[in-house]
This record gives structure tokens, C-alpha cells and sequence, in this order.
């Protein structure tokens, strides 16, 4: 869409907490690209963080940040319950778009928004920046060189405490806003992160339970789930625990691998024959800025993103089925 000469000038739709460290700064330290508009509902917030950030203009209407002629491209940064109506309207607009994750609320949300992108023949992505750190380009590359030997089962485990009170009003607990509990925000990372290693889930079943009774939405869910490969895996994403744990473990025939996929801490590959490996892979300061990159690179003609809207729809489709929908 643009020569490589010439940034990719980025858009903000929703500049809250996840675009202050996480994201936003990505879009202005990417190589060839730039950030030159911020929307937020409230025009005081808006202006604050676009003086804040050095960010050109703020709007406090969606429409007129998607229609501002010097945007080339749009990031969504909603809360989930918006990302099917705004993604629309960004690609009736003819414009490519990243969408915060997970993609929408549920898998028939996913399919119509690539659906108008398709129609419109803009590309889409979803933030599922962890495709594009360090850490799991390496455990992929662990995985293909069968470092522990051929890979025979997964198995996720993420838990924390119960929220309550205040902390369990947050969006993140509301079904209408979020799609589901706490569930869809972390296990959409989860699954997707399976999904660049092994490939695409081709069967799972789920068990959703509401233990704490504190918020509406599930606060456990167990799962099993099948790749095509001969290769199965589980996981327990338990947010009414007595501590906070974050392990992905990859079991092989030679070996083991345990990874964090959300703390920013050591892999450790231990193997049969009794050697130890401890990878000590560190995030960069903001951690959305590879992706943003891929995509820049992509939008310059330079190879491609693999966290496309096909992408983000299998993990919904996986999370729909995990929570019998």
C-alpha cells in the first residue's frame, strides 16, 4: 500500500491501559511506520494521551479517525464487544486493520469481520503478538528441530486468585462486553500460541464452571483438545485458586520443555540423558512492537504477518467449543 520510504501512518481506536507500554508506543518505534491519531470517547483522555505520547491528533468520534485521509491503517483497542462494529467500518473504509484480541466475542463475530475484509480486499490481523517474541519463535524452533523428540502431549495451566468486589466489575468479567469471564481474555492467547506451534486444533471439548459465584461469567475452565498431527493436550485455567501460576509444559519423547506464556521468565529444556537447558529470553520494553513490525513489513511488500483474522478466528472457535457454544 505504500513505498517503504514512506511510514505506515497508524490509528488508534480506544487508547486505554493496553496502548500505553504494551502497544501504542510500538507503532511509533516500528521502523516505517508512525502513529498520528488517537480516539477515545472522552476528548479530555484523548488529548491527554496523544500530548502525552506525541501523537499528532485525538478524536473523540470513531468515524472521523477511520475517515481522516492521513490514517493508512487502523488498530483496535476496544474492549471485545466492539471490535465486530468498528472493524467493519474500517474495512468499509478500505483501510487494513489490527484487532486487539481476542478478535471478537465469539467465532460467527470473527467470521464476519474477515468476511468484510475479504469483500473490501484490505488485510486484517489480530494482536496476538506473542507469534512475533523471541521466546516462542525459539520454542518453535525447539519443536521443529525435535529437540525433545517427537512432541506426544501439551498441557496449559494458568491460575489466580478469585476476583471480588470492585476488581470483579472490570469489562473483563462481563460476558456482554468480554464474550465470556477472564477465560476468553488469557486462554485466546493460550490457544493461539498452541496454534503457532502445533498448527490448528481439530477437535476440543470443554468443561466452563462458575465456582466463586462473584461475577456472572465462568471462573474455571477445563479442557482437552486434539491437533492433527497425532498430537493431543490439555489445559485448566483456574481463576479460583490459592496462587497465580503460568506454565505451558511440552512433553516429548526425550525431553521436556516448560515455557511461561504470560511472565516474562526462563524456559527450561530438560532431557532424558539428563541434561539442562535454561534459556533466559527476555521480552522487549514494548511487547506488541515485533508484530507491529511484521505487519509494517507486510504492508511494505516485505514478507507476512502470521497473526491474520484466520488466525484469531480458530482461536475463538476453539474458545466457543471450550465453552459449549
Amino acid at each position: 500500500m505504500s513505498h517503504p520510504s514512506t511510514p505506515v501512518r497508524w490509528g488508534i481506536l480506544g487508547c486505554g491501559d493496553v496502548t500505553e507500554v504494551k502497544s501504542g508506543p510500538g507503532f511509533q518505534r516500528a521502523a516505517g511506520s508512525a502513529l498520528v491519531a488517537v480516539m477515545r470517547r472522552d476528548p479530555a483522555r484523548a488529548e491527554d494521551y496523544a500530548r502525552r505520547h506525541g501523537v499528532p491528533r485525538s478524536y473523540s468520534d470513531a468515524q472521523a479517525l477511520i475517515d481522516d485521509p492521513e490514517v493508512d491503517a487502523v488498530y483496535i483497542a476496544t474492549p471485545p464487544d466492539a471490535h465486530e462494529p468498528l472493524a467493519r467500518r474500517v474495512a468499509a473504509a478500505g483501510k487494513p486493520c489490527l484487532i486487539e484480541k481476542p478478535m471478537a466475542r465469539t467465532h460467527s463475530e470473527c467470521v464476519r469481520i474477515n468476511q468484510a475484509f475479504d469483500d473490501a480486499g484490505v488485510p486484517v490481523w489480530v494482536a496476538y503478538y506473542r507469534r512475533a517474541l523471541p521466546r516462542f519463535l525459539t520454542l518453535r524452533e525447539l519443536v521443529r528441530a525435535n529437540a525433545i523428540g517427537r512432541v506426544t502431549a501439551v498441557h496449559v495451566q494458568v491460575t489466580d486468585r478469585l476476583a471480588s468486589g470492585e476488581a470483579a466489575s472490570n469489562w473483563r468479567f462481563d460476558p456482554r462486553r468480554a464474550g465470556a469471564g477472564l477465560f476468553l481474555d488469557l486462554a485466546s492467547h493460550c490457544f493461539d500460541l498452541l496454534d503457532f506451534l502445533f498448527g490448528p486444533i481439530a477437535e476440543v471439548h470443554g468443561f466452563p464452571l462458575n465456582t466463586g459465584g462473584t461475577y456472572a461469567a465462568e471462573d474455571v475452565t477445563n479442557a482437552a483438545f486434539r491437533f492433527a498431527d497425532r498430537l493431543s493436550g490439555t489445559g485448566s485455567w483456574n481463576f479460583n485458586a490459592a496462587a497465580k501460576t503460568d506454565v505451558l509444559t511440552i512433553t516429548g519423547s526425550h525431553g521436556t520443555i516448560v515455557s511461561p506464556i504470560f511472565s516474562d521468565t526462563d524456559v527450561i529444556v530438560s532431557k532424558s540423558d539428563g541434561e539442562r537447558q535454561t534459556l533466559a529470553i527476555r521480552n522487549p520494553p514494548h511487547v506488541h512492537q515485533p508484530l507491529i513490525q511484521a505487519i509494517v513489513n507486510e504492508l511494505h511488500g516485505n514478507g507476512r504477518c502470521e497473526s491474520t483474522g484466520e488466525s484469531g478466528a480458530r482461536a475463538s472457535w476453539v474458545m466457543d467449543r471450550c465453552l459449549g457454544r
